[in-house]
């Protein structure tokens, strides 16, 4: 495919941005759609403004010129949703937003649409050894995840339509510079030296550093092998609950301080209190297998946990390699 513009959608988000930096670094003309343009790269070659992603938004400006969208705008999976229906909020935004894109995307000639969905869609967790892969059925277990099922269902009948190529990217949870929320709030925890009863966890999880997610969604850009695909991404180094926290602690500097309290008993009085659903994040297994990418794309992840963890904590305590 030749180089042309490339539009990033939420690009003032924590990945958008950085997909942003990313392909300018590597020599694409990208446009910007975003809600502002606070610390946008000013080599983007056009900023566009979007109020509100649904059925109506007009994307004729924001298309000028490109022949691939990658998608990232959405509304994001929050952990106490206040809305009376939330799968009607997240459909406003994830279903009838994105195809409305879409086909005005086909319409206007663009070639490659590649959509950032999420791992929600295969399920909320795994069997030990049985990791999550692009031909097993979707489960989605939320809304955020049903909304994003049916968006994935929905490109993939324009693409039939139309002839435009949609590529679909489903990810774990993300770390990297500019981290926030739970994964922020868990290396300062580390770093404080707090007691953790998490010493004795012993699931599989999969994650995916930011910089990793970037090279596929690159690779996705222009390999023809990727047209009319999904893929699941990781950083093809799967750990368990406590190993990640060790691994943290070593980039910190720090020595991690984890009591060896039995899984079993964390599960238990998460269940009593009400918190089941943290027990499974903390204790369940999530993994993905990323064979797919490995054998369809040659695409392998750049870098290793090690590194990005490294990457993830200077950024956020600023602290001197």
């Amino acid at each position: 495919m030749n180089r042309s513009g490339i539009l990033v959608t939420g690009a003032n988000g924590f990945v958008g941005r950085a997909l942003t930096h990313h392909l300018l670094d590597a020599g694409w003309p990208v446009s910007c759609a975003m809600r502002s343009d606070n610390m946008l790269d000013d080599r983007a070659s056009r900023k566009v403004t979007v109020a509100s992603i649904d059925a109506h938004t007009d994307w004729a400006d924001a298309l000028s010129e490109c022949a691939v969208v990658i998608h990232l705008a959405a509304r994001v999976h929050v952990m106490h949703d206040s809305a009376s229906d939330p799968l009607a909020e997240f459909r406003k935004t994830n279903v009838e937003g994105t195809l409305n894109l879409a086909r005005q995307a086909a319409a206007a000639g663009v070639k490659r649409f590649i959509f950032i969905s999420s791992i929600k869609v295969n399920g909320e967790q795994t069997l030990p050894s049985q990791p999550f892969t692009e031909a097993d059925a979707a489960r989605p277990q939320d809304a955020y995840g049903q909304s994003k099922y049916e968006a994935e269902q929905g490109l993939m009948s324009i693409a039939r339509q139309t002839g435009m190529e949609v590529v679909i990217i489903r990810p774990p949870l993300i770390y990297g510079v500019g981290v926030k929320a739970n994964f922020a709030s868990m290396l300062n925890y580390v770093k404080r030296g707090v007691p953790l009863p998490l010493g004795s966890i012993h699931n599989k999880r999969s994650f995916v550093y930011l910089g990793n997610l970037l090279s596929l969604i690159e690779c996705c850009v222009d390999h023809p092998a990727a047209a009319n695909q999904v893929f699941l991404v990781s950083d093809g180094n799967d750990l368990s609950t406590t190993a990640l926290l060790r691994c943290c602690a070593a980039a910190l500097g720090v020595k991690a301080s984890l009591l060896p309290v039995p899984q079993g008993l964390i599960e238990f009085c998460a269940t009593m209190l009400g918190k089941k659903s943290v027990a499974q994040r903390l204790c369940g297994n999530l993994q993905v297998d990323i064979s797919k990418a490995r054998i369809v794309l040659g695409w392998t992840p750049p870098v290793s946990v090690a590194d990005g963890l490294r990457a993830t904590v200077i950024d956020l305590f600023k602290m001197d390699k």
